[in-house]
């Protein structure tokens, strides 16, 4: 177990759920030292919460000014680093770079999924680069996750990707998944109803309340999230001055 001194550290750089996994024997990129203050404020402050984003598109100009000194040391440092933030940047970056050499990196953060927040950017990164490795990384998750209902990870993003890359590449692998994913959103219904029904002994007034999560296993899925940020991808690695 963890020390207790050491958890708010871990929770802020997004251990925020500790699991096993048959991933964890997975060799893992680590730094060898902590991040200077100087480089983070550098290389991440500017980037973490803008990547990504949609009401402001002013961080793309800003990747575009910097992309010259990205370096694939620079990549290797944030995806080093135990921290939700530093290993997004890094992931992103990596695409921006065409830094195929650190797709094994990438695949690996994402199946252990250590840290909270980034999967996303794992996944985007994996369907930009779109090759045999990436969609493997994509199904062996799905394939493990999808069986983990009570862990509320990447999964729908990570179908979405496979959906979309399907579409891109004319193959089928989404179909593959879709029962796994109606058994884990019924999964997580019975789950979430059990929860309701024994809060609801505490607080009566919450049989009152709608149960939404009756619904989930309907949601829909969508590639709008890929197409529009591997376009914007796409820009940024063809930029140059």
């Amino acid at each position: 177990m963890d020390d207790l001194n050491e958890m708010p550290g871990l929770h802020s750089a997004g251990a925020t759920v500790r699991h096993l996994s048959p991933f964890d024997s997975s060799p893992t990129h680590k730094n060898d030292k902590d991040l200077s203050a100087d480089f983070i404020k550098k290389w991440v402050v500017p980037y973490y919460m803008e990547i990504g984003c949609y009401d402001n598109l002013n961080w793309i100009e800003h990747v575009k000014e910097i992309k010259p000194e990205i370096t694939q040391d620079v990549c290797l440092n944030l995806l080093g680093d135990f921290n939700w933030r530093t290993r997004l940047v890094g992931s992103y970056f990596a695409a921006v770079k065409n830094y195929k050499e650190l797709i094994n990196i990438i695949g690996t953060h994402l199946l252990k999924s250590e840290v909270c927040c980034v999967g996303h950017i794992y996944a985007l990164t994996l369907a930009f680069f779109n090759d045999e490795k990436c969609i493997g990384y994509l199904n062996k998750y799905l394939e493990y996750y999808l069986a983990k209902s009570s862990l509320y990870f990447d999964q729908k993003i990570v179908i979405e990707a496979v959906l979309y890359l399907d579409r891109k590449n004319q193959t089928d692998y989404f179909n593959q998944h879709l029962d796994n994913w109606k058994k884990l959103t019924v999964d997580r219904k019975k789950q979430e109803e059990y929860q309701r029904q024994e809060l609801a002994k505490l607080y009566p007034e919450l049989n009152k309340e709608t149960n939404s999560a009756s619904e989930k296993h309907l949601e829909k899925f969508s590639t709008d999230f890929f197409e529009e940020q591997i376009y914007i991808l796409t820009d940024l690695n063809q930029y140059s001055r």
